[in-house]
């Protein structure tokens, strides 16, 4: 990286932003590492690393994949009219 580590938005924000199981506080996560300039390698390192979770280059990971998001915790609904 060539530029200080500390002007980052993800160090900055403090870390539980971005590894947090609220709706809102990630999609805030993801708004911040929108203008990264290393979101990209970010992700990249994330995937490699198979992180198993978090917001990793402005994505959502679980498992080491990247998901669009997060499921309700728990039991699912048994039909979308349900909804």
């Amino acid at each position: 990286m060539t530029t200080d580590d500390r002007s980052l938005a993800c160090v900055g924000s403090g870390s539980a932003l971005f590894f947090s199981d609220l709706p809102d506080d990630i999609e805030a996560a993801k708004f911040l590492c929108a203008g990264c300039p290393f979101r990209v390698a970010c992700l990249a390192g994330a995937l490699d690393r198979a992180e198993p979770w978090g917001v990793w280059g402005g994505e959502l990971l679980q498992d080491g994949h990247v998901i669009a998001r997060k499921r309700r915790r728990g039991r699912p609904r048994k039909s979308e009219h349900a909804a």
